[in-house]
């Protein structure tokens, strides 16, 4: 058992730390009867305590039927930084099966396409969306994204209000490519509630949509947005120094839960036990580099990690902190000044962030951007180039697909062409780093959802029936 006086006094030591909550229930693994040794025990550096809500709004989805079908001739980009000209992509079972050049095998009568002159990527993949909980249309009906009501709010859960029949999903799907998305409550919040991540295909449910296996995320908050919240209502917190008091001390209060076998359930510490077992993963609305350098301090002195701060326009002068403690930066190309704390965001942003090595990340928080992902690693891409920072089309490609599944934690599921993976597939009609390119075919989990010369595949959602233009993509 940890008290307080003595955590404060083993600042950044996770292992000790980790090892120093676990609860007694882990005297024993293996066979009945057997001891635990002392290797045993560190490796473990978990809480052993169950999390009550494990298991409950389990995902229900299901892949859409799918046949063998393979892409010859085409361009390949495999989202890890590979291309692969004249390529090949076979997919069959709703698995990737075989990705090479053009001897690559390709079995007789399964469906093959022509991808001359085309391009393949991997499904892309937005990380920080608001579909379904700021849907469209935009009124103060569908406005259910940020729970106001409390600087810190871990209890609620981002697809409780996830309306699956936002038109905005299908646009994605149709218009950018997007087959697996993270929907993340608001940024009102110091700590806003736990994320989903959602399979981009059309269903009844939101539980339909849940991507299995995917991780939750806990969406935190630092700067100006919590501390005008609340401290224009004259509450705590007001200041930046108010923001990390109460962050302490909720971290504090769920090291107490965690420790207290006979503690009353309590659905927000739940969640933040989550977060201390490595369970669910920390996204971090951050926009100053000086404060996700204090941020990673503070996760270090409470046992968490950061995967990835959201925003983060002053990333660029700390690449080197971030890579080494690997935490990716997820960012927009080009959007800063419209507050103070993004008045220093920059357009090199990224190309900065890739030139140390760090993990790069471009996201959308916009139900129009997503429509258009690829064209904004492409602006990514030319603002390095203008200051002489080479950047590989594969690589542009990579910031959109797999270095967002990395910090997902749905990678080695989904994100790159690679055999055994999802067959989440996108074949674009011309270069994707392209304004005039768009996607032909989207497969996910190897069915086709999207055809652009098929209008019987473009999902419309039961809200759209019946309305004016009924299903156009534009």
């Amino acid at each position: 058992m940890i008290s307080r006086q003595n955590l404060r006094a083993r600042i950044g030591v996770f292992a000790t730390l980790a090892s120093a909550l676990a609860l007694s229930a882990c005297a024993t693994t293996g066979a009945a009867g057997d001891t635990a040794s002392a290797s045993d025990a560190k490796d473990a550096k978990k809480f052993a305590a169950k999390v009550e809500s494990d298991g409950v709004f389990p995902s229900t989805y299901k892949p859409y039927p799918n046949i063998a079908t393979a892409i010859r001739g085409a361009t390949v980009y495999d989202g890890k930084g590979g291309k692969i000209e004249n390529g090949v992509v076979f997919m069959s079972g709703g698995k990737i099966t075989s990705v090479g050049g053009p001897d690559t095998p390709i079995p007789a009568d399964i469906a093959v396409f022509d991808g001359t002159g085309k391009f393949v990527t991997p499904g892309i993949i937005d990380i920080h969306s608001h579909l379904g909980d700021y849907p469209s249309p935009s009124v103060d009906a569908h406005s259910d994204g940020n729970e106001a009501t409390s600087p810190t709010t871990p209890e609620v859960w981002a697809e409780h209000s996830v309306w699956p029949q936002d038109p905005g999903f299908t646009r994605a799907l149709a218009n950018g490519g997007i087959t697996s998305l993270q929907i993340l409550p608001g940024s009102a919040n110091l700590m806003g509630g736990r994320s989903v991540t959602l399979k981009n295909v059309s269903a009844r449910t939101v539980q339909g949509m849940k991507f299995p296996g995917a991780p939750y995320g806990l969406k935190m908050a630092c700067g100006e947005n919590p501390k005008r919240v609340y401290g224009g209502r004259g509450r705590t917190p007001s200041t930046r120094m108010g923001n990390f008091a109460v962050n302490r001390d909720t971290w504090l209060d769920a090291i107490d839960y965690a420790n207290d076998p006979k503690a009353k359930r309590d659905l927000g510490k739940e969640t933040l036990v989550g977060v201390l077992k490595g369970d669910i993963l920390v996204h971090n609305h951050c926009y100053r580099a000086d404060e996700m350098a204090l941020v990673m301090d503070m996760a270090k002195e409470m046992g968490y990690k950061v995967s990835a701060f959201h925003h983060a326009v002053e990333a660029y002068k700390i690449g080197d902190l971030l890579r080494e403690n690997d935490v990716c930066s997820a960012i927009w190309a080009d959007w800063y000044g419209f507050k103070m704390e993004s008045y220093d965001g920059i357009m090199e942003n990224a190309a900065f962030l890739q030139r140390e090595g760090a993990c790069v990340v471009i996201h959308s928080d916009d139900k129009n951007d997503i429509q258009r992902l690829n064209q904004e690693a492409a602006k990514a891409q030319a603002a390095g180039h203008r200051v002489g920072i080479e950047i590989s089309d594969a690589t542009a490609i990579q910031w959109i697909t797999y270095n967002a599944a990395k910090a997902m934690g749905i990678a080695d599921m989904t994100g790159s062409l690679e055999v055994g993976k999802m067959a989440d597939v996108v074949l674009w009609n011309g270069d994707p780093l392209s304004v005039y390119s768009r996607p032909e075919k989207v497969w996910i989990d190897g069915a086709l959802m999207f055809d652009a010369a098929n209008p019987k595949l473009r999902p419309v959602s039961d809200f759209e029936l019946g309305q004016p233009g009924e299903g156009d993509v534009k």
